[in-house]
This record gives structure tokens, C-alpha cells and sequence, in this order.
């Protein structure tokens, strides 16, 4: 099993190199649009514990 871990992160690692290599902006962008979902939901998880203690 670990083999089989090594090598699907080997290549999920050699893809996102090629796609930078190949596709600057749209791998900026695809960065831009994670860090916005993440930032998103830890806006929303601060809104509702904001929201619970409120009343």
C-alpha cells in the first residue's frame, strides 16, 4: 500500500509541475480560486460560532 501512496503522489507532484511549467496563469489562478474557497469557509465557521454565541 505505501508503494501505491508513493506513486500517486508522485505524480499528482510531477502534474502540478508540468501544469505551472505549461500553464502559468491558469495555475495562479487555480491557486487563487483554493485559497478563496479556504478563506470562505473559514469566514463562514467564524460567522457561525460568532452566530451560536449570540444567542
Amino acid at each position: 500500500m505505501k508503494i501505491v501512496k508513493r506513486v500517486i503522489i508522485g505524480l499528482v507532484i510531477a502534474f502540478a509541475i508540468f501544469y505551472l511549467v505549461t500553464r502559468p496563469q491558469d495555475a495562479a489562478n487555480a491557486v487563487q480560486g483554493a485559497f478563496g474557497a479556504v478563506w470562505g469557509a473559514g469566514v463562514a465557521v467564524v460567522d457561525f460560532f460568532v452566530a451560536l454565541a449570540g444567542g
